[in-house]
């Protein structure tokens, strides 16, 4: 696919600039908060953004690589886990109901069928993807499924009314495809990407990378020149139609919620298929997984939180929303020196 992502006009940036400095506050105070707000402001082109119905999309499958003992938790919790995911009962709903999101689950290729769960939206490529210490993770075919899925997605959600997408995913093992695909298309060395996971100890992170570092030997042409090609022998259908989606939002001008670890690892594919994706992302949080801190460097991202978590399916999304309007709503609502009539020694 041909991705046609276009980096924000900067003409608007000094207009945006000088409404924010002649807010009712010191030069800065708001810190991070103006940050965001000019960011919001120019993706949207406009001086009075908006937020129109957020949602959050949570992608799941399962990875072929969880069989090689590289999680704390076994390949079916992955399948478990969007079961309670669709009754409504996983932290992703409860900070989703909080904050007034909307939440679609979606099946990108888990083992097993929630056929009885009308709630659970189909994408399933395959029953979950190979086992990459033996074999391509998918073919280039399902890669370019996954991407397409994942775009067509975005584009129903647009086409609802909906210009703020938070991504998020489940998958027992993907943090591995995660930090494979961290160490291929950043260059940092494996060790520093490969974490704890869902919990393991430094015995059972040294069996990980072990099985890692053995996986990517055995794929000695795949390489950073060939980001679809590294996606596809290393990463999951979550990580790609998360991937898809994200670049297709990014085409509308829709605002990107990114979540943790595994989100941000299927940014960094996207940012390699089309840099200009990185405008239009908000870093929710900087999650307690190693690599994380490392991959943001690497994306320029600057996270709104940091909280420790590293739980995924977009809960850092969900807790991070209230800043994103805070930072929109003072933009669009708090009063200037002028129209309240107070004095403003700032030079602005």
């Amino acid at each position: 696919m041909n991705w046609q992502v276009t980096s924000p006009d900067p003409a608007l940036a000094t207009a945006i600039a000088h409404k924010i400095d002649t807010k009712t506050k010191p030069l800065g105070a708001l810190g991070q908060l103006e940050a965001l707000a000019r960011q919001v402001a120019l993706a949207q082109q406009t001086l009075t953004p908006t937020l129109r119905r957020p949602h959050v999309l949570v992608f799941a499958a399962d990875h072929g690589i969880a069989q090689a003992g590289v999680s704390q938790y076994p390949p079916e919790v992955t399948h478990q886990m969007v079961r309670n995911f669709a009754g409504g009962g996983a932290a992703i709903n409860v900070f989703c109901r909080q904050n007034g999101l909307g939440l679609t689950i979606v099946d990108a290729g888990v083992r097993g069928s929630f056929a009885d769960l009308p709630a659970v939206r189909d994408e399933k490529i395959a029953e979950g993807t190979q086992n990459f210490a033996h074999a391509p993770a998918m073919t280039a075919t399902q890669c370019a499924d996954a991407l397409a899925r994942g775009a067509r997605l975005a584009d129903e959600l647009h086409a609802a009314g909906c210009n703020v997408l938070g991504l998020g995913e489940m998958g027992i093992g993907n943090t591995s495809a995660a930090a494979v695909l961290m160490h291929l298309l950043t260059g940092q060395p494996l060790a520093a990407c490969v974490g704890r996971g869902t919990g393991l100890d430094p015995a059972g992170v040294a069996r990980k990378l072990a099985t890692l570092a053995q996986a990517v030997a055995a794929h000695p042409a795949v390489s950073a020149a060939d980001p679809l090609a590294v996606l596809a022998t290393f990463g999951g259908f979550e990580i790609a139609q998360m991937c898809g989606a994200m670049l297709r939002a990014a085409e509308r001008g829709m605002l990107l919620l990114i979540d943790g670890f595994i989100a941000s690892a299927a940014l960094l594919v996207a940012a390699r298929l089309a840099p200009a994706v990185l405008a239009y992302c908000v870093f929710c949080h900087e999650s307690g997984e190693q690599g994380h801190r490392l991959l943001l460097a690497e994306l320029g991202g600057e996270p709104l939180l940091r909280l420790g978590l590293r739980l995924g399916e977009g809960t850092g999304c969900a807790l991070a929303y209230s800043l994103v309007q805070a930072a929109v709503n003072f933009l669009t609502e708090m009063a200037s020196f002028a129209s309240a009539g107070v004095s403003d020694d700032s030079g602005a």
